[in-house]
């Protein structure tokens, strides 16, 4: 290109470029230019990455701290839309992991969605609680007396009633009313989704615990530590299945058919 003609372009090149900017500082909030924006970038990226960025004026990220740091492009709600976690259904209660002694079951549930762009991360996908097996894995039934008694939330008797009871085991069952005694701190020192009941026993409050089957002994019908043979104000000793350091005192009012208490109130012998 001759010096003359090159002389005369870059006057007009450089007029051009100030309109260009003229017309970018004018143009309304949130416009885009063409190949600008998360969409013409064509991904999102997850955390900070200071690789995630479109073209501007000005630089803009897809990234997802883009929101925290107020630097996001104009689209990136609609380029790089939240997608929540999304989990199954929990599985059934396992087995207690050790059979004959206080242990734990598991329930679990996988994970169908991960989160994106910012969406609610995933819940926990396992939880354990309190249990005992009076059976061996063999089948053979298990040579122990448990003691104190042994308790859980009433939520338990319900999953242990959908396994089925043999005919040769159906009984009816009963509830016992006790009066509960202080109560440690420990009790309410508790992070386990599973051990939060325990953070509801009150001196002095009235509890339902039922007596059912497999909790029941094969001979008496009856549950270890439910205070049966109990004199009238004797203090007898319970302990919370799942959080050992959660143990008490309470007083046995009687036995009755059914248990009418309210629901953080009401447990199972285990």
């Amino acid at each position: 290109m001759a010096p003359r003609e090159a002389d005369r372009i870059r006057p007009l090149a450089l007029a051009l470029a100030a309109v260009a900017a003229v017309s970018w500082a004018r143009a309304p909030a949130g416009a885009l230019g063409p190949g600008q924006g998360c969409s013409a970038l064509g991904r999102c990226c997850s955390g900070r990455d200071l690789t995630c960025a479109a073209r501007g004026p000005p630089r803009c990220f897809c990234d997802q701290a883009c929101g925290a740091v107020r630097d996001c492009c104009a689209d990136y709600t609609r380029a790089c839309p939240a997608v929540s976690c999304v989990v199954a259904e929990w599985s059934g209660w396992s087995r207690c992991a050790k059979p004959c002694q206080v242990s734990y079951r598991v329930r679990r549930r996988h994970v169908l969605q991960e989160p994106r762009n910012g969406g609610a991360p995933c819940p926990r996908l396992e939880e354990r609680a309190g249990c005992v097996e009076y059976r061996s894995h063999q089948g053979v039934e298990c040579q122990q007396s448990l003691f104190p008694a042994l308790i859980t939330t009433g939520s338990y008797g319900k999953e242990r009633n959908k396994r089925g009871v043999p005919k040769e085991q159906e009984t009816a069952g009963y509830c016992v009313q006790f009066q509960l005694g202080p109560i440690p701190g420990s009790c309410r020192q508790v992070r386990a989704l599973h051990a939060q009941w325990t953070k509801y026993l009150t001196q002095g409050h009235m509890v339902c615990v039922r007596c059912e089957w497999p909790a029941q002994d094969a001979r008496s019908r009856r549950c270890y530590g439910d205070g049966g043979g109990a004199r009238g104000n004797q203090l007898l000793q319970w302990k919370a299945a799942g959080h050992p350091r959660c143990r008490g005192t309470w007083e046995r009012l009687g036995q009755l058919p059914d248990c009418s208490c309210p629901e953080v109130h009401s447990f199972v012998f285990i």
